[in-house]
């Protein structure tokens, strides 16, 4: 009986390994549902959130209007015709400047002096030296008509046999010296005359008057500093006065892409609108396309000019100009055609294309559009854009497209 107690022992199952197991699977499905809460919790606080934007529909309304019946439009800048750096013909130290910025110039008027000490002595020795020769010559034609006495009393003595040929013709001899050193005098006053009036123009060269009137827009110098035509290394030395500009001369200058430059015609009418008065349409008309195109760009440039110039027009001001079709073919057509009006505020800027954001669900689709010329805080879309659809007028100014979007009321 003994020898069989150890092996009923061995067939006695082990409790406590069971439960050491059941607690390791226990654990571990404990920590995998730990796990999965986890990433769930990661992926809702990492999903994209949506941006709260406010929306606008766009509006179909009727046409008629100058922009309506627009058949291209392009963006640029005011230009002057006529504008110049006034500066100096000579290398002069600037003693005083009489112009200050946005003050109106006349023609003529003085700008500025330079300093003239040294031409006013170079004058006055052109002077001294322009009188002595006159007495030079003076005294040269006295002597002459002393020659000439003697010349006729030597013919007059030879004739009578007294005096020899010799002494006759050392009397005319010396009557031509006399005549061709008269000569040379008036020749000598003539070009000290001319180094006179050099001189002077030197001296009133100092004086720099406004070829033009118009506006200073930039005063360039002050006195005490050195003013050149030619720029001088160094950059010590100033090669202008002030900026001056005719603004009657104000025109517009646009980019027009080469695609389309068949549409522009010389006379052709437009409207103006600056981007500092976007409610503020400008008549204006085509002068002329620049023969010639960027390679670059692959552009055209257009002139055109203003209808009427107005004070608030100002060099380089921004401006988007609508080439109008003709007004005879359009007319009727453009008058019953709606046009696409959306808010102002929904336009954003892409290079020198005009974009907005389209909802779609809730997403923002990014657009291109074109875009005529407006009125007030509306602005007319000539392609890109349907009535009714709704466009983003306020939100983020990093809404990307695709973009997740939540509209306020």
């Amino acid at each position: 009986m003994a020898s069989e107690k150890p092996s009923l022992e061995g067939l006695r199952i082990d409790r406590s390994a069971i439960g050491e197991e059941r607690g390791r699977g226990r654990l571990w499905i404990a920590l995998a549902v730990i796990a999965v809460l986890a990433l769930a919790a990661w992926g809702w606080l990492a999903r994209p959130r949506a941006v709260e934007v406010r929306a606008a529909a766009a509006e179909a309304r009727a046409g008629g209007s100058a922009a309506a019946g627009a058949v291209l439009n392009a963006s640029g800048y005011v230009t002057a015709r006529r504008q110049a750096t006034v500066s100096s013909k000579i290398t002069g130290k600037v003693v005083d400047v009489l112009v200050e910025e946005g003050m109106e110039i006349r023609e003529g008027q003085v700008l500025a002096h330079l300093d003239d000490a040294t031409l006013r002595k170079q004058l006055a020795l052109a002077e001294s030296q322009l009188a002595s020769q006159r007495r030079s010559l003076a005294e040269t034609e006295v002597r002459l008509k002393q020659a000439k006495l003697s010349q006729a009393r030597m013919r007059r003595l030879r004739e009578q046999g007294i005096s020899t040929q010799a002494d006759l013709e050392t009397a005319d001899a010396d009557v031509d010296a006399l005549a061709a050193r008269l000569d040379l005098a008036r020749q000598e006053i003539e070009v000290s005359g001319r180094q006179l009036a050099l001189r002077r123009q030197d001296l009133d060269d100092t004086v720099i008057r406004a070829p033009f009137a118009g506006v200073a827009v930039s005063k360039d110098a002050q006195p005490g500093e050195m003013i050149s035509p030619v720029s001088a290394g160094g950059g010590f030395t100033r090669t202008g006065i002030c900026t001056l500009v005719d603004m009657k001369s104000l025109e517009i200058e646009v980019d027009v892409n080469e695609s389309y430059i068949h549409r522009v015609a010389p006379g052709q009418k437009a409207v103006a609108t600056l981007d500092a008065y976007p409610e503020w349409q400008i008549p204006a008309r085509v002068i002329m396309p620049v023969p010639t195109a960027d390679r670059q760009k692959a552009t055209v440039r257009v002139r055109l000019g203003f209808e009427q110039l107005d004070p608030r027009i100002l060099p380089d001001m921004g401006v988007k100009v609508a080439f109008l079709g003709d007004e005879k073919k359009d007319a009727g057509a453009a008058a019953g055609r709606p046009v696409v009006v959306i808010p102002r505020a929904a336009l954003r800027k892409d290079g020198d294309r005009d974009v907005v954001f389209v909802i779609q669900g809730s997403r923002a689709e990014r657009r291109a559009i074109g875009v005529a010329a407006g009125t007030g805080d509306e602005a007319v879309v000539t392609s890109g854009l349907a009535a009714g659809e709704r466009v983003v007028v306020e939100g983020p100014a990093d809404l990307k497209d695709g973009a997740a979007i939540a509209i306020k009321n």
